[in-house]
Parts: structure tokens; sequence; C-alpha cells
């Protein structure tokens, strides 16, 4: 008896000199909504957003409650009526968090993270009204071909201050879940270089989280497959179901060409022109392309094959994003290149157009 006394004492002691957890607390507004309308909070499990938590809109203020012991990234949904909903992602954590989610000039504050996230918010926010308002401009029926053309390259160059803001944010903040949630949107369009630069400066809280697991083991296979390494083998099939391996291509002799592609990716489609001229320029003085395709239905293999003028070597496992090739080479977007030379060694990765061409003939001169 005297035991327990002296624990529920303590407890009371440690509550009231502040050491036990606070939890947190999360109140705020949603411009446009009404009493009884209903906001949402959701994580992402795999490819999905699921609801976690609900809260009802009353007196023009809504509010969660709850503990969480590490922070996360979690989004806060209003779904509106007739598709005008309006959602927001900030980070959940301990302390009393005050979110304002408005059509154009969100706030989250009151917490460290959120604090320190919301000058960010605010300069993506600016940059998000340029593009709605190029996008609205563009939609004007009376615009010339000149009009249109210059308002895409003001869009594009939108565009490239996001991504680069979204590296500056990065950066700053790779000791924080900041910059790892932002690594986790950015990881397939960096190199080897700044990937090792930034993986080992992830918090150790967050080191067995599913997406960071991933992007360390990417960075592992980007080292096997690094320019200077030799080649990787893997085995696929022909559109005419053969069975054939890297190896029947590279390592021979040839200077090869690997090209990552599928018909469904417009980027890959685009760029395929000059694959074919390369080849046709090429194919005869010791050159080689050899098509991976990430293509999931072998029809549709085929007919982009056909339709795109494609005579090299083809192969793929028609297991899409789950393609093996594409794993064991660490590819995450496509079209994506790799150039091995003739003794199997990679030489070059990720180069196209131009660039492509001037590399394919510096290796064969």
């Amino acid at each position: 008896m005297k035991k327990s006394f002296f624990v529920l004492a303590a407890a009371a002691l440690l509550a009231a000199c502040g050491g036990a957890p606070k939890g947190y607390t999360v109140s705020g507004t949603v411009e446009g909504a009404q009493d009884g309308d209903t906001v949402y909070l959701r994580v992402r499990e795999g490819r999905q957003m699921v609801n976690i938590d609900s809260a009802v809109i009353a007196n023009g203020q809504f509010t969660f409650k709850g503990q969480q012991d590490t922070a996360r990234s979690i989004q806060l949904l209003y779904p509106g009526k007739e598709g005008k909903g309006l959602s927001l992602s900030f980070y959940l954590e301990n302390g009393q968090i005050n979110v304002a989610l408005n059509k154009e000039n969100d706030k989250v504050t009151g917490s460290p993270l959120n604090d320190r996230y919301q000058p960010y918010r605010d300069q993506f926010q600016v940059l998000e009204n340029e593009r709605k308002q190029l996008v609205q401009q563009f939609n004007d029926t009376t615009l010339t071909d000149e009009q249109k053309s210059a308002l895409r390259d003001k869009f594009i160059n939108v565009s490239d201050r996001v991504d680069s803001l979204m590296k500056v944010v990065m950066n700053e903040n790779i000791t924080n879940l900041i910059g790892v949630e932002m690594l986790k949107n950015l990881y397939y369009s960096l190199d080897l270089t700044e990937l090792e630069a930034l993986v080992p400066q992830i918090p150790a809280e967050y080191q067995s989280d599913e997406r960071v697991v991933r992007i360390q083991e990417m960075v592992e296979k980007m080292r096997i497959t690094a320019v200077g390494q030799k080649f990787t083998d893997f085995t696929m099939q022909t559109p005419e179901g053969q069975e054939v391996k890297l190896s029947d291509y590279v390592g021979k002799g040839k200077v090869v060409l690997i090209d990552f592609w599928a018909s469904w990716c417009g980027p890959c489609r685009r760029e395929m022109p000059n694959l074919v001229e390369a080849y046709k320029q090429y194919k005869d003085k010791n050159f080689e392309i050899v098509g991976v395709s990430l293509d999931r239905d072998l029809e549709a293999w085929k007919k982009g094959i056909a339709d795109l003028n494609i005579t090299w070597p083809q192969m793929s496992d028609l297991k899409y994003w789950d393609c093996e090739g594409a794993k064991l080479y660490a590819v995450s977007s496509i079209p994506h290149t790799l150039l091995v030379d003739a003794e199997g060694t990679i030489v070059a990765r990720g180069l196209h157009g131009e660039e492509l061409q001037q590399k394919i003939a510096e290796l064969l001169k």
C-alpha cells in the first residue's frame, strides 16, 4: 500500500513539474467551412492517404488532441463540397499547434517544427500563386503562339524556382523531420554524391522509416552501379518471350547504351527520336543499344516498339516499377540511360539529347 502511494505521489509531482508528456492540441479554422462540417487528419500508408482522426467544426473552429512521441508529417483535409476541398501538410508534434487552412495563405504555427517551416511555406505559396496565374493566362483563347511560348517559359522558370527552394529546405533541415520529408520527395532527382552527403545526417528516430530505408538501399545500389563500376548482369525476356541476359550484349567489345524506358512514358517517347538517330549513325561502328522496358502490358510494349521505330534489342519482365533491372541499377525515373564501354565498365549515367550524342561520339573515336 505504501509503495503504491509513493508511485502515485511521484507521478503527480512529475506532472506538476512538467516532467510528464503534455501531448498535442491542434486547433484552427477552415476558410469557407460551416459548423457541423468535418475535418480529418490523414497519414500516408504506402501509396494511399488514410484517415486517422476526425473533428467536427463548432463555433468556427476544430480541435484535435492526442499524444505524439516522435514528430511526424501529417495532412489536414477539409473535403468541402463539390470537389472544393482544402488540405495542407504539417508536422504533428506535442504542443499547441494553431492552423489556418485557407485558399491562398495557409498558416501553421505554435510548435518548433511548424514555426521553422512556416517561412518556407510562405515562399512556396507565393510561387504556387504565380503558377496558378500563369495557368489562368494560358487558358486565354486569344493568345498567339508567341505569347503561349512566353508563358510556358515563365511557367518553367517558376517550377525551377520551386525545385530550388525544395533543395534549400532539404539541405538546411536534413537533421530534422522537415529535411527528411523533403528528401523523401526529392531523392529520385539527386545524384550519388548528394545522397551520400545527406543520408548519414538523417536523425536516428527516422532511420527505420520505410521510405528512408528504401533510399538507403537505393544509395547502396547506386554505389555498385556508379560510373567506374563494372555492369551488373540480369535476365529478362524479349518481346517474343525469349530469355536473354544483359551480358549477351554488354562487355562483348562494343560501346552499349542501356536505355530504361516504357511505352507509357511521355518523356521517353519524346527522347526516342534522338536514340533512333544515334543508332542509325553508329550501329555499324561498334555501338549497340539495349532497351529495358518498364512496361507491364506485352501488347502495349510491342506497339510502342513499332510506333517509335525501335530496331535495337529489347528486354523486360513486364513488372512496371518493380522491374528487376531498374531496381538493380537504382533507376527511380525514366527515361534513364547508362553508357558502358567495350570492356563492360559504366562510363556515364543519365545522359540525354545532345550531351548523350557527344559522349557516344567521344567513346567511338
